[in-house]
């Protein structure tokens, strides 16, 4: 095993070992029976201070080599234990195999640990005669391997806690990363939404303006109270698409939610004359469905009614909505003309496509087919779009 390269040694617990170790051996030297050589002691202490010192080096990152750094601490620790009478130095060689698992992984920890314990074994077979069999020397070994045992452990929790705020450090810049491609894809599908929204909008009343002043034109001196509706009609259209264009641009929420019931009544109200009848006729309840859902069908039924004045040049348009249980589906059938199924293809027309993209998106589907050939002519647009249930109702 290696260690993450953001691995760090807990900084504070080498001093705190320091100062422990400072302080029993200086205790030692003050109360021992045989006074301390003055050199030894001083000794002792300045090889403390040079490993605190090499603490704040690594600290600021002024020493490159972990391994020369862990070698030179050993040869201090070394030194320390042989200045300092009263064996508590050598708990400084738990830090090896604490320092080693930060710098080079768990194995070589473990390894140099049992080399701290062999070490230790060594010295009390070359100067301590059958230390096995004292007490001391083996409870000494024992708390030794203990101490090792925890510094391993501590070691393993400290860098399983590194690498993992650096996983998640990377994690959450890659989520950011995602987060951003998101909004660039929200925000282009929110273009093509809004540009899609204008041409409909603009093409549908655009016809309904031009109807009406080509038959105020023709009724002005027929018909002066004819031509004098199909003006205030075509004002009531380019009024209407303005004010369309102003909310797909500004792309902010309806105070009022969007009714498409009350949008169909209205549409229907105003496109039909003395040259063209259209009926609507609605069914179910439009409250459970979303905005968007019932959007993308009112501008469906824009785009038919569009194709059945201005290409199928109809007098009779039937409009009917039903909103059912699992889905809501909108059906506008025309007297006109009619075409081809080729016509019909996705790609024949911006409008059709743009009808297409939009049902496709939520889920549904639209069908555009030519009435029976045995029976009237006309063009029969169904569209289909599945309800989208709420996390409440998918609960129970």
């Amino acid at each position: 095993m290696t260690t993450d390269s953001t691995a760090r040694p807990v900084p504070w617990i080498p001093p705190v070992l320091y100062a422990a170790v400072l302080a029993g051996g200086l205790y030692h030297a003050a109360v021992a029976e045989e006074a301390a050589h003055p050199g030894r002691v001083a000794g002792f202490v300045a090889g403390l201070a040079l490993l605190l010192t090499l603490e704040l080096l690594e600290r600021g990152r002024q020493l490159a080599s972990a391994a020369v750094l862990l070698t030179v601490r050993l040869l201090l620790f070394s030194a320390v234990a042989a200045l300092d009478g009263s064996g508590v130095s050598r708990a400084l060689f738990v830090l090896v195999p604490f320092s080693a698992y930060f710098a080079f992984g768990r194995r070589v920890a473990l390894l140099t640990g049992a080399g701290c314990v062999a070490l230790l074994l060594t010295g009390y077979g070359l100067w301590v005669p059958h230390w096995w069999l004292r007490s001391a020397y083996v409870s000494d070994l024992l708390m030794f391997a203990l101490a090792l045992a925890l510094a391993l452990s501590m070691a393993a929790v400290a860098v399983g806690e590194q690498q993992g705020r650096a996983r998640l450090e990377r994690a959450l810049a890659e989520l950011e990363r995602y987060a951003a491609q998101v909004a660039e894809l929200s925000t282009a599908e929110e273009r093509n939404r809004v540009a899609r929204e204008i041409h409909d909008s603009l093409g549908h009343h655009l016809t309904a303006v031009a109807v009406q002043l080509e038959k105020a034109e023709v009724f002005r001196e027929l018909d002066p109270a004819a031509a004098a509706r199909a003006v205030s009609d075509a004002r009531w259209s380019a009024g209407r698409a303005l004010t369309e264009v102003r909310e797909s641009v500004s792309a902010l929420r309806e105070v009022r939610p969007f009714s498409l019931s009350r949008a169909l009544t209205d549409l229907v109200r105003h496109l039909g004359d003395d040259r063209l009848t259209v009926s609507l006729d609605l069914t179910g309840d439009e409250l459970t469905y979303e905005s968007r859902t019932l959007t993308a069908l009112y501008r469906a039924a824009q785009e038919a009614l569009t194709n059945a004045r201005r290409h199928g040049r109809a007098t009779r348009v039937q409009v009917a909505a039903e909103y059912g249980e699992n889905s809501a589906r909108l059906v506008v059938t025309d007297n006109g003309a009619g075409f081809t199924v080729a016509s019909a293809d996705p790609g024949s027309g911006s409008g059709l496509r743009g009808m297409r993209e939009r049902v496709a998106a939520l889920g549904g589907l639209v069908e555009v087919r030519d009435r029976p050939a045995d029976g009237p002519t006309g063009v029969v647009v169904t569209v289909t779009v599945p309800r989208v249930r709420r996390a409440a109702e998918l609960v129970r």
